[in-house]
């Protein structure tokens, strides 16, 4: 069974860094896109970034220059380095996984707070 487990979220003061992980296990087949999401203003997850199998990454506009998304393919890993953090990037964020073939791998999420 493949599970998905973020963890790094927690409370930070606005301008503050954080490093979300999100790690796989019981994955079997390969990874082509490892990717962020968090809840958009209408209730649906949107996607802030994203990394594929030759390391291409996009950005959501609302994080392009502040946060980076890195890989570790051995360990079936995928990071969230966030800097320069707003209050309004505060949110619950998770991390998805699509293999090559078959449905999406989501993981539950982990809870982002940008206050004083």
């Amino acid at each position: 069974q493949v599970q998905l487990v973020e963890s790094g979220g927690g409370l930070v003061q606005p301008g503050g860094s954080l490093r979300l992980s999100c790690e796989a296990s019981g994955i079997t087949k390969k990874i082509k896109v490892w990717a962020w999401y968090r809840q958009g203003p209408d209730g649906d997850r949107e996607i802030i970034a994203s990394i594929g199998t030759d390391d291409s990454t996009r950005y959501a506009d609302s994080v392009k220059g502040r946060f980076t998304i890195l890989k570790d393919d051995a360990k079936d890993a995928v990071y969230l380095q966030m800097s320069g953090l707003k209050p309004e990037d505060s949110n619950i964020y998770s991390c998805r996984a699509d293999p090559l073939f078959g449905p999406s791998y989501w993981g539950r999420g982990t809870p982002v707070a940008v206050s004083t």
